[in-house]
């Protein structure tokens, strides 16, 4: 039905109750999830409009080296084509010596931020993150180290013998400046179960983020969809961010992730739509602004949309682009293509396309120009 039917109606009262002040519950969220045809368009307004009220009309990048230490993995999520298992032909592990070269370079191209999320490797314990979090910070000590997720605490501290929480506290010791906020995917366990068995549950990722909050570590927070999730699944999850958020306020930024296909278990084993559609795109970007009421930045990812369906989505919600990453390997494994790095000319050209302003931020989200 569009937009001259009932569920425009419905859609257009919702927008106008949001934009009136009134926050969004989980039946709102759910209803406009669900729109379609033109409908897509007005809530894609109304997301733009909260996005100008919200966070202004910046739109900001951080410069960022991305390094994925090793691809091999005790988990075998079916989402993934970048995990591999020992003695796999097309395995690797970065030596201390690589490492130390690929900060070194991240230091010389004049990052503010230093990202690292890679594969559980079966010899990895607490020591082996504290220890790359200190080579980091010995050869860069200005950087901030953005780092690991509560899946990689939850495997180091497990296989040292210590809590989580102990875990948290080594790291901020060692030079953890923030956590990356993935390993969601999405928060409902019955299809955590489906796409990710290996990974902690729900109620483990929200308790390790919550430590990481009152430690004062700041995280992102993320959802991955376009799987095999329903709407009603998106909500669910949009709501335990929306309710952490409240309780701590220690989340960033909210980033949806849009699920590469090509080379993944999931897909190909035919269990997996092929991604989500670019309505469903808009609409999460969407949504997001306005369900998630006490969020100031909604991150749009070049990586998974390239840089054409990226700017849509800053006219969709969002307000930052993310960043130069300058190396990637998770979705480059799953099937993305040009990911590699993100010029910031290329960014002013997008942001100026859009009559607006770009502006260099760190990762906490200070501005630097």
């Amino acid at each position: 039905m569009g937009e001259n039917g009932g569920n425009g109606k419905i859609v257009r009262q919702i927008l106008k109750d949001i934009l009136s002040g009134s926050i969004s519950d989980e039946k709102d969220a759910l209803a406009l999830l669900n729109a379609s045809g033109r409908d897509t368009w007005e809530i894609a307004a109304a997301a733009d409009l909260m996005r100008e009220e919200k966070a202004g009309d910046d739109i900001t990048w951080v410069k960022n080296q991305n390094i994925n230490v090793t691809n091999i993995c005790i988990n075998s999520c079916g989402f993934c084509g970048f995990c591999r298992k020992k003695g796999d032909p097309d395995t690797y592990y970065f030596d201390e010596e690589t490492l130390r070269r690929k900060v070194r370079e991240a230091k010389a191209r004049g990052v503010s931020e230093i990202c690292t999320v890679s594969g559980l490797h079966p010899d990895f314990n607490a020591e082996s993150y504290l220890s790359l979090l200190r080579l980091i910070r010995e050869e860069t000590p200005d950087i901030h180290i953005h780092a690991a997720n509560p899946m990689e605490v939850w495997y180091g501290a497990k296989q040292s013998g210590i809590s989580t929480k102990d875990m948290l506290i080594a790291m901020k010791e060692a030079g953890l400046g923030s956590m990356c906020g993935t390993a969601a995917e999405i928060l409902v366990d019955d299809i955590r179960k489906k796409i990710c068995p290996g990974k902690v549950s729900t109620g483990e990722w929200v308790r390790i983020i919550k430590e990481a909050h009152n430690l004062g570590i700041p995280t992102t927070a993320t959802i991955m969809y376009g799987s095999i999730e329903s709407p009603e699944d998106v909500v669910s999850h949009l709501k335990i961010i929306r309710d952490i958020q409240d309780e701590t306020g220690g989340f960033t930024e909210f980033v949806p992730l849009s699920y590469i296909h090509g080379q993944t278990p999931l897909y190909r084993q035919g269990l997996s739509k092929p991604g989500a559609t670019g309505r469903y795109d808009i609409l999460i970007s969407a949504v997001s602004r306005l369900y998630l009421n006490n969020f100031t930045n909604i991150q749009t990812s070049w990586v998974k949309f390239g840089t054409k369906f990226a700017q849509l989505c800053l006219i969709a919600g969002a307000n930052d682009i993310g960043g130069t990453m300058f190396e990637e390997s998770i979705s480059k494994s799953a099937g993305a293509t040009d990911t590699e790095y993100l010029d910031p000319e290329e960014m002013e050209r997008m942001s100026r396309d859009l009559r607006r302003g770009l502006v260099r931020r760190t990762t906490l989200y200070q501005k630097i120009d």
